[in-house]
């Protein structure tokens, strides 16, 4: 775009982040409207696989990352009883792309991209308690409404306000988000413990629920419970006992895990998606992560698609004097490679709700035939080697020897 265009970013969480960084590195200009009094990610854990910290070493904030992350090494999938149906070497990523699988506290990713946007000149400007809650758009630029009753301008706007997207009702009229079915239980444990070797994941697979756990840190573990329940619940100061009771007699170390972690630090979440949408924007307005493409924890590509969206529409936004197609060019590449995983991720957690003991027989034998290996060279060639685009040479050679 000529001149000193302007963005707009109704967000601040990791993909808004990201697209103000990455727009920041080809000379666009962006202000940040977060609806948050504080400006910071919530959640416990991130799973970001190589084509998402591939994105990261582009943006220059890999190195930081790696300060504090741990490098995944093995990611095993398996039942509630303990038999391990999948183990997928993820190190092997290190060699094959340059850079590593790791495991991170969401705040902790939160805090790396607003200290690189800090030290980036010119510093985008930031504004907390500042929801976007109205859109007019025409020909030269983009109108808001913030919740405070000010009202601003720019040359465009994104819109990375998540699933339940203001910006998104805005473009299209009210459209609720799916709710899955499923209520999700995070936590971090405080934990050191011989069968948590570092770099470890495990997903395993109940009746009806599930349970992740990995490291995020020395001795800290984050772990998630997923089950089947009506939405709009909320839990008392007994919420561990019902997640000790749900997971008792599960593979070792889950009970430890849950034992390890304060009732207060256990946060609870309904599950929402939605299919795939045909349109992602109007005129010079566009969606980026949840708000665009919700995808579940499934498969463990939001935060990483949220980055893929930031670099790609910053390459189409760079150097063009026609925005509005810029775009559109955007959505049309990133809906091609979203909304085969906002399928499968559905899929995975529709799966994984099975109650009837004979649907849990039947996804246990898939499992062990598809899992091993079969789902892992799937992943790797549908997912994680799109990252290559943004490999920088040499520039993450020392991912391994950090950790």
């Amino acid at each position: 775009m000529s001149g000193r265009p302007t963005v707009l970013i109704a967000g601040g969480g990791i993909g808004g982040l990201a697209a103000a960084l990455a727009l920041q590195r080809v000379g666009i200009a962006t202000r940040i409207f977060e609806r948050a009094e504080a400006l910071r990610d919530g959640g416990a854990g991130l799973h970001i696989w190589t084509n998402g910290t591939l994105a990261l070493d582009y943006l220059g904030v890999l190195g930081s990352v790696l300060d504090i992350a741990p490098v995944q090494r093995v990611c095993h999938f398996g039942t509630w009883r303990g038999e391990l149906f999948g183990r997928w070497p993820v190190a092997d990523f290190i060699d094959r792309y340059g850079t590593p699988t790791v495991a991170i506290q969401r705040s902790a990713l939160h805090a790396i991209l607003m200290t690189a946007l800090a030290q980036r000149e010119p510093v985008p400007q930031v504004r907390t308690g500042a929801e976007v809650i109205a859109v007019q758009s025409d020909d030269t630029g983009v109108t808001v409404e913030l919740s405070d009753g000010s009202v601003e301008r720019g040359d465009l706007l994104i819109g990375a306000d998540g699933v339940h997207s203001t910006v998104r009702s805005a473009l299209f009229g009210p459209s609720p988000a799916r709710y899955n079915g499923h209520i999700a239980w995070r936590g971090v444990a405080e934990l050191r413990h011989e069968l948590i070797p570092p770099g470890s994941f495990y997903g395993l697979f109940g009746p009806g629920t599930r349970f992740a756990f990995y490291d995020v840190a020395p001795g800290k573990v984050h772990w998630m419970s997923v089950a089947n329940g009506p939405s709009g619940g909320r839990d008392d100061a007994a919420v561990r006992r019902l997640l000790a009771e749900r997971h008792r007699g599960w593979m070792p170390p889950v009970e430890d895990i849950l034992a390890a972690t304060p009732s207060s630090a256990i946060i609870r979440n309904d599950v929402f998606d939605r299919k795939p949408a045909r349109r992602w924007g109007r005129g010079r307005v566009t969606l980026l992560g949840d708000a665009a493409h919700p995808i579940t924890f499934d498969i463990g590509q939001g935060a990483c698609q949220a980055l893929e969206d930031a670099l790609v529409l910053a390459g189409h936004l760079g150097g063009t004097d026609d925005p509005v197609a810029a775009l559109r060019s955007y959505e049309s590449e990133r809906r091609r490679r979203t909304s085969p995983m906002q399928r499968t991720a559905y899929l995975i957690g529709q799966a994984g709700a099975f109650e009837h003991p004979l649907l849990i027989r039947t996804r246990e034998a898939v499992q062990r035939v598809v899992w091993p290996m079969i789902a892992f060279r799937i992943a790797e060639r549908n997912h994680i080697s799109y990252g290559r685009r943004w490999r920088v040479p040499g520039a993450a050679a020392d991912s391994e020897t950090r950790r």
